[in-house]
């Protein structure tokens, strides 16, 4: 038996052990298996990471003219206990975002692995990014963009959430869940509206309508993705606000093939990243992309958000 022979099998008999099979679920191919474990491994690691999702302690709107930033009680941008009560100030106005520090403030740029002491320096939004990066102890914190409004988004690679994070629980990987389905194209080609959390509602680019069969039902979905791009499909199904994340989930596919199929694999089906903190931006599904099946399938929500 070769090495990734029984590391496959080794898996399955971890994820039967943990979970077992749905009704009338025929066991996973060790190889689809090894594939969706790795990648939800690397998701972890990614999600561990000092800048990842769980270090995100704050979202704090940018009015024009001085914002003040710090753990002071009467801070614009209020801070966790641990920082300075006067960190510095952040300025919008018609020229864009600027960082003074507060006088004796220790305040850091990260440039790519280097970090260099600032007094004042202008601060680039992620929009259309990449944005200006500062750090004072374990926080992190830049500006971003979202329906034309400015804010301060904060991390801290102390947080609770991040130390004390244990994985994400999630349903046991099917292979009825992974399914073929065919694009049929935008006629004319037009966008997406994608609303968010923040009330905001954008168009982005869209090849198209995915439709296809789940559980002996047609069903649809509207990705987003530019022409040779990877698809992005936020959705909702029966299990929302239930067994999953009240504000849908996150799915990725390959590019259409030239015959204009497209592999979806609801086994890699992800929480947003409002399922782990209420200061993220998450968008939600599209108009009609809440499916009329329940999807037992990827993870399954966490946490109380």
């Amino acid at each position: 038996m070769s090495t990734k022979t029984a590391l496959a099998a080794a898996i399955l008999i971890s994820a039967s052990a943990a979970g077992g099979c749905g009704p009338h679920e025929a066991p996973a191919d060790p190889a689809h298996l090894a594939e969706v474990e790795a990648r939800h491994a690397a998701r972890i690691e990614r999600l561990r990471d000092e800048t990842g999702w769980l270090t995100l302690v704050g979202l704090h709107p940018l009015r024009d003219g001085a914002n003040t930033v710090g753990s002071a009680a009467d801070a614009g941008a209020r801070l966790p206990t641990a920082a300075p009560a006067r960190l510095g100030v952040v300025t919008a106005d018609a020229t864009g975002y600027s960082f003074e520090a507060a006088a004796g403030a220790d305040v850091r740029r990260i440039v790519g692995g280097d970090t260099l002491a600032v007094t004042s320096v202008a601060m680039a939004p992620d929009i259309p990014g990449p944005p200006t990066v500062l750090r004072s102890g374990s926080l992190l914190f830049h500006v971003i963009v979202r329906g034309g409004r400015g804010f301060l988004r904060v991390k801290d690679r102390e947080s609770e959430v991040r130390r004390g994070f244990t994985g994400i629980e999630r349903f046991p990987v099917g292979g009825r869940w992974r399914v073929t389905a065919r694009l049929e194209p935008h006629v004319p080609p037009r966008g997406v509206m994608v609303p968010d959390v923040l009330g905001n509602l954008e168009e982005s680019p869209s090849p198209g309508t995915l439709v296809f069969t789940l559980e002996g039902r047609e069903c649809r979905l509207t990705p987003v993705g530019g022409p040779g791009e990877e698809l992005f499909i936020v959705f909702a199904d029966a299990t929302s606000g239930g067994e999953t994340y009240g504000g849908g989930r996150f799915l990725s596919a390959d590019p259409p093939r030239p015959d204009g199929t497209v592999v979806l694999d609801f086994n890699l089906a992800t929480n947003p990243p409002c399922a782990f903190t209420p200061y993220a931006t998450c968008p939600l599904p599209p108009q009609g992309n809440t499916l009329p099946v329940a999807v037992r399938a990827g993870e399954k929500t966490w946490g109380r958000h």
